[in-house]
């Protein structure tokens, strides 16, 4: 992969922004027939596992058979930049013995090589036991014997030949530049992970994930001053298949300024047009002043400040400290939920972890240690009442069961825990954006992610966006550009004082959140409705270089 790809990947996510690892897969012919791996045969070769486990002195052991398909497509104006068509497949084989964890992965998928792996994963454990200091302890999860899940798609993306994925970059490209774009770069992922899990407690689990992202960057340059401006995409990375890119109209929902904003279906060619136009308008529009503003903030913009406000401070290992790797720990300590009064948010606030919502990132049926995927709440009524837990945390605070949010992004990676979709549930009252707008005096709509920055306890942050429109006594007057605010996350969620409903409700997300070392990437999402925020720090970015 070239360096412009390289980078042009690691400007699309949240959170600490790595490429993922099964890129480092085979690379296999393109347009290769889709295939399945064969549920039979993986649970013969998960029993050999679990078996050469327990032979060798585990208390507990879990198998995850793993085949990871990986394509991606990049264009630049007219020509096709890189096609990326990768599959790993491999086994990992976690287990306890002498209350210490071991752990083992192998791409030699045989009896013998998957039995081999399994004896290495129990000497690890014993190894490890010599300077374990309390024995892991495991919340119950019930045995749900052979299941299956896989995520409804309409269209297997990995049956789309490459010709028709190329067609539609060129095609949104040539739309640009004919609305006057001077460049344009964009890609398309698709991601599929077919996992087979197995454990000591008596699951047997087929599943079969997909996922799929377009996205662009369109640029328009002034010839006279050389300045340019460039407007990425307003998709959202999604858990559907090709289908998403049918652009229904069913799925746009208007917004304020003549914008087209997309729910499940997106629309790229047409995205691409209004992104030169508006490329261009931000050659001309005004610089914002400094000050304390309203802030209007869409699906596709709030959804990065709730990933790295919200989801990850109230991971519990970060909680604990036992995690630090990419941004730090967190300021939401154990105290603040025992206490069970700590106001992170206004009385609107209700902000809920699942990996259950249709069409997320991180929808599946059951985690990667076997736990059936739910929804639970982290802050309801403004007050924090929960973390995100797995199966060796939950006790700590005092939780019967796991909360489900366990990832591995390959199977030579030991899963841990990893944030599950975050969201913040829209309001119960009918209330459109044009309402929210209509009572703001002073204010700033602003949609889509930009660049951003938060503390080592993911307090005090900065964030930007992607488009910016003033808005005068209840309606937006024009674009403005070089818009950020600043805040802390206490202050800011407790400025909270208005939420759309469930009509203007959407996703972000992103492929390539990074945590732990070593390093692993996992995919999330963050659903809302556009909200409104009062009274916040708005910076001039052209003014702070």
């Amino acid at each position: 992969m070239k360096r412009r790809d390289f980078l042009q990947m690691a400007a699309l996510g949240a959170g600490a922004i790595m490429m993922p690892g099964t890129l480092l897969g085979n690379p296999v012919p393109l347009d290769t027939p889709y295939s399945r791996l064969d549920a039979r045969l993986n649970k013969q070769l998960a029993d050999t596992a679990l078996n050469a486990a327990r032979g060798k002195g585990a208390s507990y052991a879990d198998v995850r058979i793993g085949r990871y398909l990986n394509q991606y497509v990049f264009t630049r104006e007219d020509k096709v930049q890189n096609i990326v068509n990768a599959e790993s497949f491999g086994v990992g084989i976690r287990v306890i013995a002498n209350g210490t964890w071991g752990f083992a992965a192998t791409d030699n998928v045989s009896k013998e090589g998957i039995a081999k792996a399994a004896e290495e994963a129990v000497a690890i454990a014993k190894a490890n036991a010599r300077i374990q200091t309390e024995p892991v302890k495991l919340v119950p999860v019930p045995g749900y014997g052979e299941k299956s899940w896989e995520t409804p798609i309409e269209r297997n993306a990995f049956e789309v030949p490459i010709s028709e994925k190329v067609d539609l970059l060129l095609s949104a490209n040539a739309a640009a530049m004919a609305q006057g774009a001077n460049f344009v770069n964009n890609s398309l992922f698709m991601v599929n992970e077919q996992k087979y899990f197995a454990s000591t407690d008596g699951s047997y689990l087929d599943q079969n994930i997909h996922r799929i992202w377009p996205t662009f960057n369109v640029t328009a340059v002034d010839a006279a001053s050389g300045k340019f401006k460039t407007r990425g995409s307003l998709s959202a990375p999604m858990g559907m298949g090709y289908e998403y890119l049918d652009g229904r109209a069913s799925s746009k929902i208007e917004g304020p300024a003549g914008l087209v904003l997309y729910g499940n279906h997106y629309d790229m060619k047409e995205d691409a047009v209004a992104a030169a136009r508006q490329a261009k308008e931000m050659l001309t529009a005004k610089s914002v002043k400094p000050g304390k503003y309203d802030l209007v903030l869409e699906p596709n913009h709030l959804g990065l400040t709730i990933h790295e406000s919200v989801g990850h401070p109230l991971e519990l290992d970060r909680v604990l400290g036992y995690e630090a790797n990419y941004a730090g720990t967190s300021f939401a300590t154990l105290d603040k939920w025992k206490n069970k009064d700590f106001q992170y948010g206004s009385d609107i606030v209700n902000i809920f972890a699942d990996k259950v919502q249709p069409h997320s990132l991180g929808a599946v049926g059951w985690d990667d240690e076997g736990v059936k995927s739910k929804q639970w709440d982290l802050i309801k009524n403004g007050k924090l009442v929960n973390y995100q837990a797995i199966r060796d945390q939950a006790h700590i605070i005092n939780e019967s069961e796991s909360h489900g949010c366990c990832y591995a992004d390959s199977w030579n990676s030991v899963q841990f825990q990893r944030m599950p979709n975050v969201s913040l549930a829209p309001g119960k009252e009918k209330y459109s954006v044009n309402d929210m707008i209509k009572d703001v005096e002073d204010g700033i709509y602003i949609l889509g992610r930009g660049s951003y920055s938060i503390d080592q306890q993911r307090y005090n942050f900065q964030f930007g966006g992607t488009l910016f429109y003033e808005i005068k006594n209840g309606a937006v007057t024009g674009m403005i550009n070089d818009v950020a605010y600043q805040s802390n996350t206490q202050e800011f969620w407790n400025s909270c004082n208005k939420i759309c409903d469930k009509e203007d409700y959407r996703l972000f997300g992103t492929f390539f959140d990074g945590k732990g070392q070593p390093s692993q990437v996992s995919a999330v999402s963050h659903g809302s409705s556009t909200t409104r925020f009062n009274g916040v720090n708005v910076i001039n970015t052209a003014r702070n270089i």
